[in-house]
């Protein structure tokens, strides 16, 4: 076969949402329906993730950002109070930290897990401690038991990033169901989307209405005309579009995350030999049960590499397959090195940070695309390694 006449294989983006015909459907009669906003659809949807997290209280917001922000509110965080979380995270997990007039507290990733290291987090409590922030990474959830221990102990609110775990477990049980306030992000690269979303699964009905609260406004309104407002609220609603998106997942959920395990095994196996693995390329930690698989991370052993990482991304992209970064430690952002972080202080997360690269894992790819992904790993490791 000529060089012209070889097949050029398409694109493979790190992450491209699966959304079935009848889904597609039902935004369509959605938005025949002339109630676009926040409605019936959006009614419907809580009450599916409440029946999902156990029962739960559970409230919609239009980001994943919001419910951490309106987290942090219920729980009762304001200004003179310490929050304590990872550096290895997007960077809106402590933005809402300082949305709040809160600190943030940084405590270095188990290098291992990639998690925030519960061995280090209790050194770090203080008296102005008021919550802990913890991150599931990719979807790994931290060991619960030990964390919710610490959480009583030391009498702090929690506030779980479960931004990336819809759908994790521990010890068999779903991440919502169980602990304090949990937030959920529906954004479009999560295993659930509704394009743009989130939620929060709260402990009562007295925190389900403060949530309503600060989703609009602060505002209460009663019979036709009655109308109030005794909170400062903002305008972070779920649509009914949207909405609609995400019940339209829910179901398919189950099948989705074991799509990503099989693909995750066929990772692992592509990956665990060859140059890959001889030049010391980092997989994830191997949880195939409580982990939901939102992404397969590598860490790049730039030392032994004549490329950075930059340039392996863009070998990956020569190869037609797409890669990305999550995430940058974010305490050396120039927002917070003005707070006085600097290198050297959590060096785990800042050598992840440095190195990593999220490979391509959505549950529409199959077993060749994983083997084209591993193939141009290999290659790339093989061709640029010293």
């Amino acid at each position: 076969m000529s060089q012209s006449t070889v097949p050029v294989l398409p694109f493979l983006p790190f992450v491209k949402p699966e959304i079935d015909e009848e889904t597609i459907q039902g935004v369509a009669d959605v938005l025949r329906s002339g109630w676009i906003t926040t409605g019936p659809q959006n009614q419907k949807f809580e009450a599916a993730l409440s029946g999902y997290c156990g029962g739960r209280p559970v409230r919609t917001f239009n980001s994943g950002t919001a419910t951490m922000e309106i987290g942090l509110r219920i729980a009762g965080v304001g200004p003179g109070d310490e929050v304590i979380t990872t550096p290895a995270t997007w960077v809106s997990t402590c933005n809402v930290i300082l949305q709040v007039g809160a600190t943030p507290v940084f405590v270095d990733i188990d290098p291992v897990t990639r998690n925030i290291d519960l061995n280090l987090l209790e050194k770090a409590i203080t008296p102005r401690t008021k919550a802990l922030l913890p991150v599931y990474l990719s979807g790994l959830p931290v060991d619960m038991d030990r964390l919710y221990a610490i959480a009583r102990e030391h009498k702090l609110r929690v506030v779980e990033d479960a931004a990336q775990a819809f759908g994790s477990t521990w010890n068999g049980e779903r991440i919502g169901k169980l602990g304090d306030i949990v937030s959920f992000s529906f954004h479009a690269n999560k295993n659930l989307t509704s394009i743009e979303g989130g939620a929060l699964v709260l402990n009562n009905d007295e925190e389900a209405v403060l949530a309503q609260k600060y989703r609009l406004q602060g505002i209460t309104r009663t019979g036709f005309d009655g109308m109030d407002c005794d909170v400062l609220g903002g305008k972070y609603n779920l649509t009914d579009v949207a909405a609609r998106v995400g019940l339209g997942q829910l179901p398919h959920m189950e099948r989705f995350i074991e799509q990503r395990k099989k693909l995750v095994r066929l990772y692992f196996a592509g990956l665990g030999k060859g140059p890959a693995a001889e030049l010391g390329v980092g997989l994830p930690f191997a949880d195939l049960e409580n982990s939901n698989w939102h992404m397969f991370q590598i860490t790049l052993p730039l030392e032994k590499l004549s490329i950075d990482r930059a340039g392996f991304m863009n070998e990956l992209k020569e190869r037609g397959v797409g890669s990305g970064v999550h995430y940058p430690a974010l305490h050396l952002f120039t927002l917070y090195r003005e707070r006085g972080f600097k290198e050297g202080m959590f060096p785990h997360a800042e050598r992840f940070g440095a190195t990593t690269v999220t490979l391509p894992l959505f549950t529409l790819m199959n077993e060749s695309d994983v083997e084209r992904v591993c193939r141009a790993v290999n290659e790339i490791c093989e061709q640029y390694g010293k």
